[in-house]
């Protein structure tokens, strides 16, 4: 696995000094916990902030953060719908952890995070929503693993949000979504970003 790609493995790297990053996202003013070993730990990246503001969130009840990361599309999400219950999942248990704290930090009561490959942390449930940002640098075959494992768990009339560069092949993997899911189209770019959603019949 390429060295740019270390925060998409199950081996947590040594616990750093953490650093706390207050931003505003979708209205709301959130707090976050960050460390080396997890992406975009200095800022939200411009692929999720354009991913959050293209989502709609609105009606979704069981809604699904894919590679969490520390936290941030999930904790947006349960804090914008404080009805719906978000689980977070992640590959590293850094990651993880750092999720669990920001969840704390922001005094949220309908999230939770989850350790472990993919979709396997919640198998056998199903989601309104699945919110992706995926680890392009893993490779493009872990992606579209990972695209697949979340229809599976959409619910019929389920959708997809992903995001990623056009550069880093954003249309192509836009393409290969229609395999799988009924209807897929552009909701959002900016910033070299293009977000796509994916719908289940």
């Amino acid at each position: 696995m390429p060295q740019a790609s270390h925060y998409f493995t199950p081996q947590a790297p040594a616990r750093a000094a953490t650093r706390t990053v207050e931003l505003r996202l979708r209205d709301r003013a959130l707090r976050f916990r960050t460390a080396p070993g997890v992406f975009a730990r200095s800022s939200v990246d411009r692929g999720t902030r354009l991913l959050l503001e293209a989502a709609d969130l609105g009606g979704a009840r069981r809604i699904l953060d894919l590679g969490c990361g520390y936290g941030a599309m999930g904790i947006v999400a349960a804090a914008v719908v404080p009805q719906a219950r978000v689980v977070l999942v992640d590959i590293n248990p850094r990651a993880v952890a750092l999720a669990q704290e920001n969840i704390a930090l922001n005094r949220l009561a309908n999230a939770e995070a989850r350790c472990g490959d993919g979709c396997a942390p919640v198998a056998g449930e199903q989601f309104d929503l699945v919110l992706f940002n995926p680890p392009i640098r893993a490779g493009r075959n872990v992606v579209l693993r990972l695209l697949g494992e979340a229809h599976a768990c959409l619910r019929p009339g389920g959708r997809l949000y992903f995001v990623a560069r056009t550069q880093q092949g954003a249309r192509t993997l836009g393409r290969r979504m229609g395999e799988t899911y009924a209807e897929v189209r552009e909701v959002a770019r900016g910033g070299g970003f293009r977000v796509f959603e994916g719908c289940r019949v």
